[in-house]
C-alpha cells in the first residue's frame, strides 16, 4: 500500500514538471513571436540606439537559445525578473493579486452551488412538470451566453439603470456582488444540467424502483438516493470549474477593474511585460493542477467504489 502511494505521489510529480515544463516552454516561444517589448519600453520617438540599449539590459539581443536556457534556469529557482513596465519582482507581484481571485473564486463557487444544486435536483425529480420544461429552456438559453454578456447587463441594470451596485471594483462588500453574480450565472447552468441528469438517471434505478415500492417517502428517495449520487458528479464538475475560474475568468476581471490575476494579466499581455505574464501562467498553471489533484481525491473518498479500487 505504501509503495503504491509513493509511485502515485512521484506520478504526480512527474506529470507538474512536464506540464509546466511544456507551458513554460509553449510561452517562451509564443511572447518572443508577439512582438519586441523593447519598443513599448522606449517610447515613441525612441531612436535605434535606445532600443538597442534597452534591448542589451533585458537580455533580448542574446540569442533565442541562449535566452530561453536562462529562462529555464530562473524558472527551477522561481525567479521570473522585474516586471518591465513597474520594475519590481514579477512573482512577488503576481502573488500579491492572487488572494483577490481566490476570494472571488470561491464565492462564485459557493454562490453557484446553492443556486445550481437545488435547482438540478428539482429538474430532475420533476421531469414531466411544465414548469421543469420551461426552466430546461431557461437554463439552455443560459448556457450559451457569454460571462461578458452576463457582466454587461448586470451593470446596466443594478448600476446604471437601478444605481444599488458599483460596477468597478473598490474596498467596499458589495463591490463584490456583481462580479460574484456574474460568474456564478455563466457557471450555473452547467451544473444545473448535470445535477439534474443525475437525479433523473437515479429515478430510473432497479433500487430506486424498490425503496419506493417499499413506501419510501419522496424526501427519504431524495436524501438517500437522489441527492448523494447527484454529488458524486458534481464534485467533479465543481472542481473544474474552480479550476475554470482561476484561468478564464479574465475578461470578468477586466470588466469590472476586478485587482486580480485576470486584470494584471490583460495589462501585461497589452504592455508586452513578459516577466510578469509568464509568472501570472505559471501560478495559474501550478494552482489548476493542484484543485484538480485536490478534487481528484474528494471524488475517490466520496465514492465507495474508487476507494475499493485502491485497497
Amino acid at each position: 500500500m505504501l509503495i503504491r502511494r509513493l509511485k502515485a505521489v512521484g506520478s504526480r510529480l512527474l506529470q507538474l514538471v512536464v506540464l509546466l515544463g511544456t507551458i513554460s516552454t509553449t510561452l517562451f516561444l509564443l511572447l518572443r513571436l508577439s512582438g519586441d517589448p523593447a519598443v513599448l519600453m522606449a517610447g515613441e520617438g525612441a531612436g535605434p540606439e535606445t532600443i538597442k540599449a534597452i534591448r542589451a539590459d533585458y537580455g533580448f539581443d542574446k540569442p533565442l537559445i541562449q535566452q530561453y536556457v536562462m529562462f529555464i534556469w530562473d524558472v527551477t529557482r522561481l525567479d521570473f525578473g522585474n516586471s518591465l513596465v513597474n520594475s519590481q519582482p514579477a512573482l512577488g507581484f503576481v502573488l500579491r493579486y492572487l488572494p483577490s481571485t481566490l476570494h472571488l473564486t470561491f464565492l462564485a463557487i459557493l454562490f453557484n452551488s446553492v443556486l445550481a444544486i437545488p435547482a438540478g435536483v428539482w429538474l430532475g425529480a420533476k421531469p414531466s412538470q411544465r414548469r421543469r420544461k420551461f426552466l430546461s429552456i431557461v437554463v439552455s438559453v443560459a448556457q450559451g451566453t457569454p460571462a461578458y454578456v452576463i457582466a454587461l447587463l448586470l451593470i446596466q441594470i443594478f448600476s446604471v439603470w437601478l444605481g444599488w451596485l458599483p460596477s468597478i471594483a473598490g474596498t467596499g462588500t458589495w463591490a463584490w456582488v456583481l462580479p460574484t453574480a456574474t460568474l456564478s450565472f455563466a457557471l450555473a447552468p452547467n451544473l444545473i444540467r448535470v445535477v439534474a441528469a443525475s437525479v433523473e438517471e437515479t429515478t430510473r434505478q432497479d433500487y430506486f424502483r424498490t425503496a419506493r415500492a417499499n413506501g419510501a417517502g419522496p424526501r427519504t428517495l431524495l436524501m438517500k438516493h437522489s441527492l448523494p449520487n447527484a454529488l458524486l458528479s458534481t464534485t467533479s464538475l465543481l472542481g473544474a470549474q474552480f479550476a475554470f475560474l482561476l484561468s478564464g475568468a479574465l475578461i470578468t476581471e477586466f470588466i469590472f477593474a476586478w485587482p486580480g490575476l485576470g486584470l494584471i494579466l490583460v495589462q501585461s499581455i497589452t504592455n508586452l511585460d513578459f516577466p510578469t505574464i509568464q509568472a501570472t501562467v505559471f501560478v495559474v498553471a501550478y494552482l489548476v493542477f493542484f484543485v484538480n489533484l485536490i478534487m481528484d481525491q474528494i471524488f475517490r473518498l466520496a465514492d465507495p467504489r474508487l476507494r475499493k479500487s485502491q485497497l
